[in-house]
């Protein structure tokens, strides 16, 4: 049986972490202006979705973190980074979720709901979970309130 060789193992070690540094690097600097796959583990990938002026965006709610569904650029992707065009009609809002109870809210960076852009919270989505909205400089963010250390994704405004 061989013996162990603390030399051999350290230069494993340091051969396996320039690996795994070159790899994290490699995944992380990637910014493709919104045609990727984003970020599946909490939306800080580094990909943002262009969202066409008048677009419905629709979101499966999940305490885990908003699914984006449509527009088709956003699927399967967790909490998508939003950009929108300042002065532009949006909807956004969830049919479908998880069975908790739910919400959607737009927030300013204070945390605050702008404009009243909140929907009632419910077990089951639908009409009543969309907000209809122009974008504007001061949007930041859309939350799901109950769940808002989650379910939480950036919105750019440009």
């Amino acid at each position: 049986m061989a013996r162990d060789n603390p030399i051999t193992r350290r230069k494993t070690l340091k051969v396996t972490g320039a690996a795994a540094a070159t790899a994290l690097v490699a995944g992380c600097s990637s910014d493709d202006g919104g045609e990727g796959n984003g970020d599946e583990n909490g939306g800080d990938g580094g990909d943002s979705y262009e969202i066409e002026a008048g677009t419905e965006i629709v979101l499966y709610a999940e305490t885990s973190g908003w699914q984006g569904e449509e527009p088709s650029d956003i699927a399967d992707t967790t909490n998508p980074t939003l950009v929108l065009t300042e002065g532009e009609d949006y909807t956004i809002g969830w049919n479908e979720g998880d069975g908790q109870t739910h919400n959607i809210e737009i927030w300013d960076e204070n945390d605050e709901v702008i404009d009243d852009l909140s929907t009632d919270e419910a077990s089951e989505g639908g009409d009543d979970q969309f907000l209809e909205f122009t974008a504007s400089s001061d949007m930041t963010t859309y939350v799901c309130n109950p769940h808002q250390t989650s379910m939480i994704g950036d919105l750019q405004v440009e």
